[in-house]
């Protein structure tokens, strides 16, 4: 077996003084999908802003293993030019610029070795648009203003396949999305996908997981990752709940209960 793409173990996180992550641990290959899976505040959105850099968030203890390199110590943009993106549950608005001038921006801070004149990241962005099947007027408009919940979405989509990352983290991608422009993210997913990334997909419903068939899925309860499986998993959660997986490793009847009502919020 290779080297991991990605090794999380015993990883504690706080935030303001309050533990989030309680021993959480992760091992992901390259070309593997997986998903986590989890109630509201259980940890996911943490585990994504940890990986990525994020300020705020204190690693406790535990390690995060990179191909092999601590990255715990490296500053954000350390961390995007060795291959790690995050696709944002809320992608935020940036007026006056341009997704082109973004994009171009992005890949050449990243490919410092294989910078791309303007015209030569046009014809480059125009094969990943068309991969897509983005509408073409949308990279010319400000990067996400007043962009609908899909246009936000597949912007992100966009970025991913123009930057080329080792290591996918896409949180909540299907958060605010209706059916079709779910299946139109999905289907940009699943073009990406492939022997050179691992992908990590962070969601609280099943329904992705429809469109982006990952090879494992894990249940994150309580800071940590508390069942993994194939996909009858995901199955499973969307039967019987997160509050039947918290029964079944042991939860009391009153955590369970709790998780219940988190679920009801």
């Amino acid at each position: 077996m290779s080297e991991p793409l990605l090794h999380i173990e015993d990883l504690h996180v706080e935030v303001e003084g309050r533990e989030i992550l309680k021993g959480l641990n992760l091992t992901l290959h390259v070309g593997d999908i997986h998903a986590i899976m989890g109630p509201n505040g259980s940890g996911k959105s943490t585990l994504a802003y940890v990986l990525t850099g994020r300020p705020g968030y204190e690693v406790t203890r535990g390690t995060v293993s990179y191909k092999g390199e601590n990255i715990l110590d490296l500053a954000p943009d350390e961390r995007a030019q060795r291959g790690v993106f995050l696709a944002f549950q809320y992608p935020t608005e940036v007026p006056g610029v341009s997704i082109v001038n973004f994009l171009r921006t992005a890949y050449n801070a990243i490919h410092a070795d294989e910078q791309k004149s303007a015209m030569q990241f046009r014809m480059y962005l125009q094969e990943k648009v068309d991969l897509l099947e983005i509408p073409h007027e949308l990279i010319d408009r400000y990067v996400n203003q007043g962009f609908s919940g899909g246009e936000k979405k597949r912007a992100e989509i966009l970025q991913m396949a123009v930057l080329k990352p080792e290591l996918a983290i896409m949180d909540e991608t299907d958060s605010g999305l209706d059916i079709d422009a779910l299946k139109h993210v999905s289907a940009g997913v699943n073009k990406l996908a492939g022997p050179d990334v691992g992908i990590l997909l962070i969601t609280h419903y099943q329904r992705l997981l429809n469109y982006i068939r990952p090879n494992r899925v894990h249940v994150l309860m309580g800071g940590r990752i508390v069942k993994s499986g194939g996909f009858e998993l995901a199955e499973q959660l969307e039967a019987e709940g997160y509050a039947g997986v918290a029964k079944e490793i042991g939860l009391s009847e009153a955590e369970a209960r709790e998780v219940e009502a988190v679920e009801a919020r």
